[in-house]
């Protein structure tokens, strides 16, 4: 795998730890700028809707822009953010650097994706695309903790800081590392060409699959520390190495659907939401039972939520090769409106009163949804059947060889042209298999071979070019055998064959009951 691949999952990692540290923020967020926690957690809602909007507009923005530069500027961006973040005085001014950092994450994903596409041949596409994504996964298991561990001892700023500063050292990796556009990897000239290329239902139905398969499994995510201390009784110093514990599952995970993807991604993303939805609706039963069987789930459902991402992320470039910045960007999008809405969806749930075991109820139906998103596309892809053969017996017909007059006789099989006895008929069989009539001594219709036609008298003149050269008559005279029931002839190579003479012979052909033509 090319360095430029890991370097690009780098960028993931150190912009995909501020996307989910701050869930681990919110308290010391709200008593240092004085606001309550549900409006601190609006924090993370503007950073989810930011990467939203931002993901087309920004691909669109930046389509006829070198990438490397891109990335570098994106990158940026996002490290100025997090510094005005680190040094804001209030919560407006808070909020609006977590949706301009939204911004320039989501723009950074799709050029990141379309960027490791063409790195990389084809076959291993699937495993590059696995690796970048792999950086966020990364950040789940090692940046999150990081950072909240972090904030426990210098404060919620310090960790703005430690990801402004791992942005930067990301931003100078990629300058120096990831080819530019004179080395043969040029983004798309055309806006026009990539909303062309973005016009097909098996796309958007990807799109739709990646909505429901994120949202399954982060809407357990991200009520799992109320799920483990208030319905498993896990104390709270328990919960960071269960969430890292959820983290290395979803490692594996997206290392066994990097290769599966490969060669089979829709067999990946059926097996994978199902066994989404299974384990999600057992962790919904289990969860006030023992602690082991508990953590084992969340291992499990880790592994089995990310499995799919390496699928869902390399499949829209194969639907839609001609329009990889678009299609990277919109695959983003799909991503996090899943993971907007599940939240949302599973805090309903929990304001209704079924409590935190519930989420996982939502995460298993969003799993099936997905399931079935994922039999409509295996229907779609499916070709076209042929024609069914017409039962036992049945042969296609042979068609006639170059002069022959293709007629029945001319077959080198046919069926006999006698009529099978009635009572031999039985409905379904065909009549050369139908047993004969009790009392009937007439045996049953059978398939004959007919006798041999005999050649032609002479083979056709040959063929010079366009022209029909005949050859020049031979001197002495040439016995030729004519047609069964004539006698033999005596004529020159060059001379017409019987019934073509003229005179009394002009009327003479070829002999009654013979299906041969006259040639020419």
């Amino acid at each position: 795998m090319p360095l430029a691949v890991y370097v690009l999952a780098l960028g993931i990692f150190t912009q995909g730890t501020s996307e989910f540290m701050l869930s681990g923020l919110l308290p010391d967020i709200a008593d240092d700028l004085h606001v309550s926690i549900p409006d601190a957690g609006l924090l993370v809602s503007a950073f989810a809707i930011g990467m939203v909007v931002g993901a087309p507009l920004l691909a669109v923005a930046t389509l006829r822009l070198p990438r490397r530069t891109t990335l570098v500027a994106l990158q940026a961006v996002f490290a100025a953010c997090h510094v005005a973040g680190a040094l804001a005085p209030g919560y407006p001014l808070l909020f609006i650097t977590r949706i301009a950092g939204a911004l320039a994450y989501a723009g950074f994903w799709g050029v990141a994706v379309a960027t490791a596409v063409p790195l990389v041949p084809p076959a291993a596409r699937s495993r590059a695309v696995a690796l970048v994504a792999g950086g966020l996964t990364l950040a789940t298991i090692v940046g999150v903790p990081a950072g909240t561990l972090l904030s426990q001892y210098s404060g919620w700023r310090a960790a703005f800081w430690a990801v402004a500063a791992a942005t930067v050292v990301s931003a100078v990796a990629t300058l120096l590392v990831v080819p530019g556009d004179r080395d043969g990897h040029r983004p798309p000239a055309s806006v026009r060409a990539e909303l062309r290329g973005m016009a097909r239902p098996q796309l958007w139905l990807s799109y739709a699959v990646t909505g429901f398969a994120f949202g399954a499994v982060i809407v357990t995510f991200s009520y799992l520390a109320p799920l483990l201390t208030e319905e498993t009784g896990l104390g709270e110093g328990w919960v960071p190495a269960v969430l890292a514990l959820f983290g290395v599952g979803g490692m594996l995970g997206l290392v066994v659907g990097g290769r599966t993807a490969r060669t089979s991604p829709l067999a990946t993303l059926g097996w994978g939401l199902a066994a989404l939805a299974v384990l999600s609706g057992l962790l919904a039963v289990a969860a006030g039972g023992a602690t082991a069987v508990v953590l084992a789930l969340v291992f499990c459902l880790g592994a089995a939520g990310y499995v799919t991402n390496p699928a869902l992320q390399s499949r829209v470039f194969t639907l839609a090769p001609d329009a990889p910045t678009l299609v990277g960007a919109g695959n983003t999008a799909a991503f996090n409106v899943g993971n907007t809405l599940a939240p949302f969806l599973g805090g309903l749930v929990i304001d209704a009163g079924y409590g935190y075991a519930s989420v996982a109820w939502v995460g298993a139906g969003l799993a099936v949804l997905g399931c079935a998103g994922v039999g409509w596309a295996a229907r779609l892809a499916r070709p076209a059947p042929g024609p069914a053969p017409r039962g036992r017996g049945h042969r296609p017909p042979t068609p006639s060889p170059p002069g022959r007059s293709g007629c029945a006789a001319d077959r080198p099989w046919a069926p006999h042209p006698a009529t099978p006895h009635p009572a031999s008929s039985a409905p379904g069989r065909p009549h050369h298999l139908a047993a004969r009539a009790p009392g009937s001594s007439a045996p049953p219709a059978v398939r004959r071979r007919p006798a041999a036609v005999p050649p032609p008298p002479f083979a056709p003149p040959p063929r010079r070019g366009r022209r029909r050269v005949v050859p020049r008559a031979v001197r002495h005279p040439t016995t030729v055998a004519g047609w069964p029931g004539h006698e033999s002839s005596t004529r020159t190579a060059s001379s017409p064959p019987p019934w073509r003479r003229s005179g009394a012979m002009a009327t003479r052909g070829p002999p009654p009951g013979s299906c041969a033509r006259a040639p020419g």
